[in-house]
């Protein structure tokens, strides 16, 4: 991270000879627009921010849910970067032909990932859901792999990235994933929500999109909603925008369709 975009002080230096008891997993609680409730483990704490429920991964589990007819029945669903999954749990609950749940092939997300998806008691038999551990920009083969056999050279209909572009270093990998999994079809689209945590760096969040037209996406505003409390309500920077979720389609340019 550089001067610009860190909080000040080195946050992550611990006093020497300290040791700090490992952390048991939380316990949250979603509740579905229906009434119904899906319960999600989180890790108790990861570098990787594995231990948050997200704003944006809130707020778009309820997009998809009010528009599912649209966007999840009968469609293949991946998302990255799924910290304990709550929008791909929606899509697998909401009738997703197949849903792909991933996030960085750390031991403690993908197992947590894992438990979510065993223990989540709403989903339909056969389970149309599978957990794996994935590297932004490195080969997808794993995951297709889950696809009917039909859909894997193909791709996946809808991708999900929730509260992922405040990670300006990985925007290029992200888009190649993107690139590799979503199907070349007028109807497939990258479902993008984020909120700019750190204001002063919104230019660097959006970056992203500028970068995906430059590889062959049209990108659309589609989503603005402030929520009612920021996350950290420590942090600096404007309130509006620390507390407002923002969310982007991506779908590939019309010469890209074959």
């Amino acid at each position: 991270m550089s001067d610009d975009e860190s909080m000040g002080g080195d946050l992550f230096q611990e006093p020497e000879g300290y040791f700090k008891p490992e952390e048991e997993p939380t316990f949250v609680r979603h509740q579905m627009l229906n009434g119904n409730e899906l319960q999600l483990r989180l890790v108790g704490h990861n570098p990787l921010w594995g231990h948050l429920l997200w704003n944006a991964g809130r707020t778009l589990a309820d997009y998809l849910e009010t528009n599912c007819d649209r966007l999840i029945q009968g469609k293949t669903v991946l998302e990255l970067g799924a910290g304990a999954g709550l929008p791909s749990l929606i899509c697998a609950v909401k009738g997703a032909t197949q849903t792909v749940v991933t996030d960085y092939p750390d031991p403690d997300l993908v197992e947590n990932l894992r438990y979510n998806v065993e223990h989540c008691d709403r989903l339909p038999s056969p389970r149309n859901i599978e957990a794996e551990g994935y590297l932004w920009g490195a080969p997808a083969t794993e995951i297709a792999r889950h696809l009917p056999k039909s859909d894997q050279a193909q791709g996946f209909d809808l991708l999900i990235l929730a509260d992922l572009l405040f990670n300006h270093s990985e925007h290029r990998k992200l888009v190649a994933t993107v690139q590799q999994t979503l199907k070349k079809s007028h109807d497939a689209q990258a479902l993008v929500f984020f909120t700019p945590y750190r204001p002063w760096l919104l230019e660097k969040d959006l970056a992203f999109f500028d970068l995906a037209r430059s590889e062959g996406f049209n990108v659309e505003k589609i989503f603005e909603k402030p929520m009612e409390k920021v996350m950290f309500e420590e942090d600096p920077g404007d309130e509006l925008l620390r507390r407002t979720v923002f969310g982007y389609s991506m779908r590939w340019s019309e010469e890209n369709i074959k």
